[in-house]
């Protein structure tokens, strides 16, 4: 679910991935604990993560916010390039800036991070 912003969109969490994972690591407790306990706690600090940041597509760009505070700032005019890896199961974001370039887990949404990263980005979507 998404819920206008001002001008643009924020991105409700999604917790797919941060559970996913946590699902994926219990039978590593059986094979390996200690890549048990690494996965584990990568799952929950993703949770935290879910719980915790949020996405909002304003008019000129992408803020990042945690608990209500700006944390990051990327004007759209400075993206080069976008993608969704794995498209079955988009897990991670990856956006080229002038200068740098930046991968995020998907803990939103991916039709709607998708639908919005189109239509505030446009077609750089990179193949």
């Amino acid at each position: 679910m998404t819920s206008p912003v001002s001008t643009g969109v924020e991105l409700a969490p999604s917790y797919r991935l941060p559970l996913g994972l946590a699902l994926l690591a219990v039978p590593l407790l059986w094979l390996n604990p200690w890549v048990w306990t690494i996965v584990s706690l990568f799952s929950f600090f993703l949770l935290v993560q879910a719980a915790t940041l949020r996405l909002r597509f304003l008019a000129d760009g992408l803020e990042i916010t945690r608990s209500g505070q700006r944390i990051r700032w990327f004007p759209y005019q400075d993206w080069q390039a976008w993608r969704l890896f794995w498209p079955p199961v988009p897990v991670l974001l990856y956006f080229k800036e002038v200068k740098s370039i930046h991968f995020v887990p998907v803990l939103f949404d991916p039709a709607v991070l998708h639908a919005c990263l189109s239509r505030y980005c446009g077609s750089r979507e990179s193949q």
